[in-house]
């Protein structure tokens, strides 16, 4: 996740290219003025991922301070460590230079762009969309991706299911890596000859200083509802998180979706650098509008018009209005980049770029029943995704549940919108963690039956668990005009329960529950989204 070749940067020049106003940088006790002048090729915050030629920063962590790890730093090739006031008196002695700092965090990012010189201002550095919101982010960086390579772009992805440097595919374990990894990425990418790449960028990452140095060429933003609250502690800390992405610091243009409230208030952030889109086919004064929503198949058909000039005639082939939504994003944030309505509307025509694979998203597994994997895990994504499966005559069965030690306000809610838009509504596991599962499907199925008992409304409440049998239950319940929707989870592999990770894939589990009931399962992935 790093560059092959890096020009030295002595820890001096690093220094000095930190932005005004970053924490001041001192050597500590017993280092010399000598050890300015030490060459560095990388940094990192974890010993483990030391390579010979890094700056070990040593920041404080959940249980332990990273400066006792020190050691196996210095072990692994570091040349030279960073530190704070806390961190100073655990160090082991390992004869390296030794600097301090406070609030040494706001340091990872800037010392990472100065040491990779990830986006260097001589226009080599790739093109670099970056995508935030709470649902639709990962479909809209691989749709970017994808219109981007149907202009003849070569493209780097990072996101949440997998990162990509041109062909090369690493495996994702955050939505937005660390610091030091999303520089070392950007800088493999330009040593590869990149001309674009697309990053999901999470409330988290943004919280957690994992994109502080960079700076996107557009930035988009998608939409906001209730997720993470267990982190930001209201939708107000909440939206704050996601409104630095859309600082001047952070962005050079941006696209913003202004479908409600939030939307409005984050143009006003991002200010004469925002192109507002409005996809809700109402006729508002965004300078984007969708129209014309036909269905065409599983997907849709649409119009975007601008404000004056002509409507790009654009096609998905993926299930669901909010797929519209995310295709309408990711085409305007394409043209804010500099691509020409004209090539756009023939990269659409020839390539249909919108109809692309996205593992565990809207992922079709059989088609009679409508057989769906999906990743929606808050209310309003699966209220979206509820909402677009139905079939006419056909019945709905939801299998879903919620995440253990995260917003518990947000089960309820979920368990009332499953009962009010799906006929069977089977409450399982999700990743409990080290909370009790049945605690967490108790809270589920209390909104599932307050909301029946208070509309009344009649479809079946069913607890399974485990997660494998709630599928299966799901399956002998189907006939072949029903949808199986199979919810929050989506791409993921393992289940975590009391920390052990215990292999668990939706989509291996419902295609082996459809085999066993006699139904034909799609070969390969499907059509997923």
């Amino acid at each position: 996740m790093r560059p092959e070749r890096v020009r030295p940067v002595t820890l001096g020049e690093a220094a000095g290219a930190l932005p005004p106003g970053a924490p001041a940088i001192q050597a500590a006790p017993g280092t010399g003025t000598e050890a300015w002048g030490t060459e560095l090729t990388g940094v990192s915050i974890n010993s483990r991922l030391v390579v010979p030629g890094d700056l070990y920063l040593a920041l404080p962590g959940a249980r332990h301070h990273g400066a006792v790890f020190a050691g196996d730093a210095a072990a692994a090739g570091a040349v030279a460590v960073l530190t704070d006031s806390a961190g100073l008196p655990q160090l082991p002695e390992t004869g390296l230079p030794v600097f301090t700092a406070e609030d040494i965090r706001r340091l990872v990012g800037p010392l990472s762009a100065a040491v990779f010189n990830s986006q260097p201002r001589d226009g080599s550095a790739p093109v670099l969309y970056g995508v935030t919101g709470t649902n639709g982010k990962t479909t809209t960086t691989y749709f970017i991706n994808s219109l981007l390579q149907a202009l003849g772009k070569s493209t780097g992805l990072i996101g949440t299911i997998e990162i990509l440097a041109g062909g090369e595919a690493i495996p994702s374990v955050l939505t937005t890596p660390e610091s030091p990894q999303v520089h070392g990425l950007l800088a493999l990418m330009r040593e590869r000859g990149l001309d674009a790449a697309a990053m999901e960028v999470s409330s988290h990452a943004i919280s957690y200083r994992r994109v502080d140095g960079v700076v996107f060429d557009v930035a988009g933003f998608t939409n906001l509802t209730q997720d993470h609250l267990d982190l930001h502690g209201s939708m107000e800390e909440y939206f704050e998180a996601k409104a630095a992405l859309f600082k001047a610091d952070r962005c050079r243009r941006a696209v913003v979706t202004v479908d409600d409230a939030w939307g409005r208030q984050m143009a006003g952030v991002a200010g004469e650098r925002a192109v507002t889109l409005s996809t809700s086919g109402e006729a508002t004064g965004a300078d984007w509008q969708v129209h014309a929503i036909t269905r065409d198949g599983l997907g849709h058909t649409f119009e975007l018009r601008p404000l004056q000039g002509r409507p790009l005639q654009v096609r998905t082939g993926l299930p669901g209005t909010f797929n519209v939504s995310n295709a309408a994003l990711a085409l305007t944030m394409v043209l804010q980049s500099g691509a020409s309505a004209e090539e756009i509307q023939r990269a659409l025509d020839e390539h249909d770029p919108f109809t692309v694979e996205v593992p565990g998203r809207m992922q079709l597994i059989s088609e009679s029943p409508a057989a769906i994997v999906d990743f929606a895990h808050n209310p309003d994504a699966l209220s979206r995704t509820l909402e677009s499966v139905r079939r006419p005559g056909g019945r709905v069965i939801v299998v879903f549940g919620a995440t253990g030690e995260r917003d518990q306000t947000k089960r309820p809610l979920m368990g009332a919108i499953a009962a009010r838009l799906a006929d069977v509504v089977i409450v399982t596991d999700d990743d409990p963690h080290d909370e009790d599962e049945a605690a967490i499907r108790a809270d589920v199925l209390r909104g599932a039956h307050s909301q029946q008992a208070t509309s009344g409304r009649s479809c079946t409440i069913l607890e399974v668990a485990p997660r494998a049998a709630a599928i299966a239950r799901a399956v002998e319940a189907a006939g072949p005009q029903d949808t199986v929707l199979v919810a929050g989870r989506g791409h993921e592999v393992w289940q975590e329960v009391k920390g052990v990770n215990l292999a668990l894939d939706d989509r291996v589990e419902l295609r082996a529950a459809l085999a066993q009931a006699g139904f034909t399962v799609l070969s390969g992935d499907g059509v997923e989204s």
